[in-house]
């Protein structure tokens, strides 16, 4: 079994590991996208991420690991199965499936059960990736890559929370809510704009330019390469911590206020950024209540804001031939605009 590298042992990369915190506190927000340099600890910490998500119920033998407590979104078999009181759960860890470049659309959604139909004459539904990452994260590297019948693909499923398969005389309905996180060299091709929208939070992931931090990457990096199991003990004290803090953040969630204030300046950011249509405050006022709830306060503040700020709109901007500035940049100015000390 691979050892993956310890979340909190990342050095630097803050923004990038609030998004992914912060989604998993919430994944209703809708995912992570992580655009930046070769190299910079991208795949490294989306894979770090499953280690520190708490375990969840889930139906005991369902191939989509239903929830026994979401009665609407169960598959048909367990649905035929609370009906004859026959439901038992148990807990299981939240899937962190990778979904490889050059997957086929079979491999994805599903397919026919081939070895079974030849054996017994049985038409059986073999479940693809979208089942085993059915109430977990979809993790798509060099997601700008992907081929776009694949991107069609999940923006459906993405959007019904649902995947349906009708091919070789099956039809097959079946729970898929999952939350994508994409990772990508933006040397390599940009996102279409359709899935790039479907993302909650996007963050840029730059090599550190400072010679400590870099001297600590190869350091850490190095002691870990050596020996895993003695480097991973070594922080597992930080990872129970985190995931703790993001089952208590979840607890909570419902419970963090946000006040017509903290939603009058989201709206005022968007408006002063011209962001299309309302997913841009919708989401920066979801995702400061999740960071609010995993830093243990009551309420939604402006420095809850300005700090998930560029992640919820730097890709929700319109391009302006006039202004050279990254959109980051264009965020950090209307930031200082809109929050006056």
């Amino acid at each position: 079994m691979t050892v993956a590298f310890p979340f909190p042992a990342i050095v630097g990369q803050d923004d990038m590991k609030r998004a992914l915190i912060v989604a998993a506190v919430d994944p209703k927000i809708g995912g992570v996208l992580a655009f930046g340099d070769r190299g910079s600890g991208k795949s490294t910490a989306v894979r770090a991420l499953a280690a520190l998500l708490p375990t969840m119920r889930a139906v005991v033998g369902c191939r989509y690991h239903c929830d026994p407590d979401a009665a609407v979104s169960l598959c048909n078999d367990c649905r035929a199965r609370a009906g004859e009181g026959k439901l038992k759960s148990h807990r299981v860890p939240v899937p962190v499936i990778d979904l490889p470049l050059g997957a086929t659309e079979d491999r994805v959604v599903g397919a026919l059960d081939l070895e079974r139909a030849l054996a017994h004459g049985e038409k059986s539904f073999e479940p693809g990736l979208l089942a085993r990452a059915n109430r977990g994260f979809l993790y798509i590297d060099e997601v700008n890559l992907l081929e776009d019948h694949l991107v069609d693909l999940l923006l459906d499923v993405a959007a019904s929370g649902e995947n349906v398969v009708e091919r070789d005389g099956l039809s097959i309905r079946h729970p898929a809510k999952i939350v994508l996180v994409g990772t990508g060299n933006p040397e390599e091709g940009e996102l279409r704009p359709q899935l790039l929208d479907r993302f909650g939070l996007s963050v840029e992931v730059k090599t550190p330019d400072d010679l400590p931090t870099r001297i600590e990457v190869v350091k850490r990096r190095d002691a870990f390469e050596t020996d895993p199991s003695v480097f991973v003990a070594q922080w597992a004290e930080d990872e129970a911590r985190i995931r703790r803090k993001i089952q208590s953040a979840r607890e909570r969630l419902d419970r963090v206020a946000v006040s017509d204030a903290m939603r009058t300046k989201a709206a005022q950011l968007c408006m002063t950024l011209g962001t299309d249509g309302l997913r841009g405050e919708l989401t920066l006022v979801r995702a400061a209540r999740a960071f609010a709830a995993f830093a243990g306060a009551k309420a939604v503040t402006e420095n809850h804001l300005k700090h998930l700020a560029p992640s919820a709109l730097r890709h929700r901007l319109r391009r302006n031939p006039l202004d050279e500035s990254g959109s980051g940049a264009r965020v950090e100015r209307a930031l200082a605009e809109c929050f006056v000390a």
